[in-house]
């Protein structure tokens, strides 16, 4: 059994947050205590308990215990915009010490942590800090969501290159129909089958409205 997971995209909104939601829902159905993370998250609203950003707030729901806000998210930005342009807007300096230290929390209380990024492999968080830093430094293996759209090819193979060039493990990609209208999907995602370096490991099909169980049924980890 592996420890957890990173959950990097081609881009943002390509599905992350389902897929991570729907991995912690496998892991859980198979008998572990699950919990889950989304380290920055831009486009939260304020609350009387402070900002709150409502993927990261799923995520929470979805953990097998209950555990504070500011564990699964220590960082939340208002503004919907790059996570380092509204973390200088706020004031605050994104770190990853303090990443870690909220990970390695929460590693403590289950026995499977999987993990979100925001936007897409290499968004930066702060001077000399990207996304790409994360997985390395909580020492997980990354899965790639890939949104099935027009350009998914190019972006999912140069992500793949990406990731593998950071010397992590890339476990494997899903594919995630987000575009109904994509003309010959099947055909691009064979493509991508032969082209990719890793595993396809889920194929998930468009979905009007946000289902758990039925990407968790689509996932082949």
């Amino acid at each position: 059994m592996r420890r957890g997971f990173f959950v990097t995209g081609t881009d943002t909104g390509c599905g992350k947050t389902e897929i991570t939601l729907g991995l912690m829902r496998q892991m859980k159905d198979s008998g572990y205590r699950t919990l889950g993370m989304k380290p920055v998250a831009s486009g939260a609203v304020p609350t009387a308990a402070g900002l709150r950003n409502e993927d990261a707030s799923r995520i929470r729901a979805e953990s097998s215990t209950a555990v504070p806000y500011e564990r699964v998210n220590p960082y939340a930005f208002e503004p919907p915009i790059a996570p380092h342009l509204a973390a200088q807007q706020a004031g605050v300096s994104i770190r990853l010490e303090t990443i870690l230290q909220a990970y390695q929390w929460l590693a403590a209380q289950g026995d499977c942590t999987v993990v979100e990024g925001v936007g897409g492999w290499r968004v930066p968080l702060a001077a000399g800090l990207s996304v790409s830093d994360l997985p390395q430094a909580l020492q997980l293996p990354v899965i790639l969501v890939v949104g099935l759209r027009l350009g998914c090819i190019n972006h999912a193979l140069l992500s793949a290159e990406a990731i593998l060039a950071t010397g992590v493990e890339l476990v494997g990609w899903v594919a995630n129909h987000v575009d109904p209208d994509m003309l010959i999907q099947q055909e691009n995602l064979q493509s991508l089958k032969a082209l990719m370096p890793a595993p396809c490991v889920g194929e998930v099909p468009f979905l009007a409205q946000p289902d758990t169980a039925a990407v968790s049924e689509c996932l082949t980890l």
